[in-house]
């Protein structure tokens, strides 16, 4: 009896681990391998190309969704599905207090007693004399020489070795209205002052990224006419200053035959400029459906408007690091707004 007991428990205790590793041969979840993980290279490649390819034909069939749910809207007479805005830094912001709105009278106010309101009522004709620093450099004449194409009544005064406030008593008595000063560091230029006539004031730029009207591929020569300005984005108390200061430059009637546009871009408290001429082109397009043994198409001919851009050049972009009050002054100057380091405290926070 005791040897038939044994028997019986040891049979029970190896059904007993049979039943273990049956529930520890359970299928296991298989971990997701990223492409970045994959150490051989063609077959990452190759990983990483499909995965590209797949978001692409997702992204095709969601367009292709929502145009045709908007296009049965149109058809049924409802109104189509709102358009998703794209989550950007410029439209998540912070919030700031100094942003110009349209019914602000205290703006509009000040801008009838500015420094700038005489050549911007037309009053008095814009006039700008452009120099450099003492040490100037290859570079910086060619830079200035396309600087007096794109800015109409300008003239260039070699700075020779006068100071910057004999030059600024100098233009007011010639009747000046700005004074752009171009520096220069390592026969580049990098920064920009540009001072307001009689009364200030005076911003400091500094300036990169720039490429000269030759570097540009299939540029065009710009003509003598004065030309169209698009100051772009100019939002805040700060940014609507600095962009009459701009304005105050060039002449407030365009001659629209010269087709001419100057632009200035803020974009994240940069200033992107731009030089272009334009030309209206008006083409064809065949609506219909076509037959393939005659290879003419059946329906009406559309006329369409399209606009072509030229390039003059030259291009390159500033970066506001201070606004004075007054003409230039080292010693006694009073800033309005001077950027530092502590103000750079998110990527969202913007002052132009």
């Amino acid at each position: 009896m005791a040897k038939e007991k044994k028997r019986k428990a040891a049979e029970e205790a190896v059904d007993g681990d049979d039943y273990i590793e049956r529930e520890d041969k359970k299928p296991k979840k298989q971990k997701l391998i990223l492409a970045s993980q994959i150490k051989n290279k063609e077959k990452r490649s190759a990983v990483y190309a499909k995965l590209k390819h797949e978001k692409r034909v997702e992204k095709r069939k969601k367009i292709k969704a929502r145009d045709a749910a908007s296009k049965q809207a149109l058809e049924l007479g409802e109104e189509p599905p709102e358009k998703m805005v794209p989550r950007t830094i410029e439209n998540t912001r912070e919030l700031d207090e100094t942003v110009c709105r349209p019914d602000d009278e205290e703006l509009f106010a000040g801008n009838d007693a500015d420094e700038f309101s005489a050549v911007l009522k037309q009053q008095t004709a814009p006039k700008v004399l452009i120099t450099t620093c003492r040490f100037n450099s290859s570079r910086g004449p060619a830079f200035i020489k396309e600087l007096l194409s794109v800015i109409p009544n300008a003239q260039y005064y070699k700075r020779g070795t006068y100071e910057l406030k004999k030059i600024v008593e100098y233009a007011k008595n010639k009747e000046f209205t700005s004074i752009i000063v171009v520096h220069t560091n390592r026969r580049e230029p990098d920064a920009l002052l540009l001072i307001g006539l009689p009364d200030g004031p005076t911003a400091h730029f500094r300036l990169s990224n720039l490429v000269l009207r030759k570097d540009i591929k299939n540029h065009g020569n710009p003509t003598s006419h004065e030309p169209e300005l698009v100051l772009n984005n100019f939002t805040t108390r700060l940014g609507h200053r600095v962009g009459r200061m701009i304005q105050s430059l060039f002449p407030q009637v365009p001659n629209f035959r010269g087709r001419r546009v100057v632009t200035f871009h803020n974009q994240r408290d940069f200033i992107f400029f731009r030089h272009h001429r334009y030309v209206f082109e008006v083409k064809e397009k065949k609506e219909g459906l076509k037959d393939k043994k005659s290879k003419a198409s059946q329906g009406k001919t559309e006329k369409k408007a399209i606009a072509r851009l030229q390039e003059c050049g030259p291009r390159f972009t500033l970066k506001l690091v201070s606004l004075q009050h007054g003409t230039f002054d080292t010693k006694g100057g009073e800033f309005e707004w001077v950027h530092k380091a502590d103000m750079d405290t998110s990527r969202r926070r913007f002052f132009i």
